[in-house]
């Protein structure tokens, strides 16, 4: 199941979810800020990103300047402080079975799903 994680007030989300609607293919939305991952399924979402908790933060977030900037912590602190503050994560992630991208600029999506999409690949 191909999924977008979206944020509706965010230019560069909103990007990743016009793609996918003009790409044809089936998809479900999923607004992070409103129905918050748990930690276990920001692990897995990590897990299909290949990146640790501390690459996909927004670091020009005035929250992460103010109270996170150049503080160390390990990753399953990132994961909490992710959790319980999800605008902090970078979007949209585009999630398949398999892989997952953030999405960001919205060309690296069809990129992604395009070279997943060949014989013998599994997204």
């Amino acid at each position: 199941m191909l999924r977008i994680y979206h944020n509706p007030h965010c230019k560069k989300s909103r990007a990743g979810l016009q793609y996918l609607q003009g790409s044809g293919r089936s998809f479900e939305i999923v607004e992070y800020l409103k129905n918050r991952l748990t930690a276990s399924e920001l692990e897995k979402l990590l897990i299909k990103l290949n990146k640790k908790p501390v690459e996909i933060i927004r670091s020009q977030e005035k929250y992460y300047k103010k109270n996170l900037k150049g503080k160390q912590f390990e990753d399953h602190e990132w994961v909490y402080i992710l959790v319980q503050s999800p605008g902090l994560i970078q979007r949209p992630i585009v999630e398949t079975r398999y892989k997952a991208i953030v999405g960001d600029p919205a060309e690296a999506i069809e990129a992604f799903l395009k070279s997943y999409e060949q014989p013998g690949k599994h997204i």
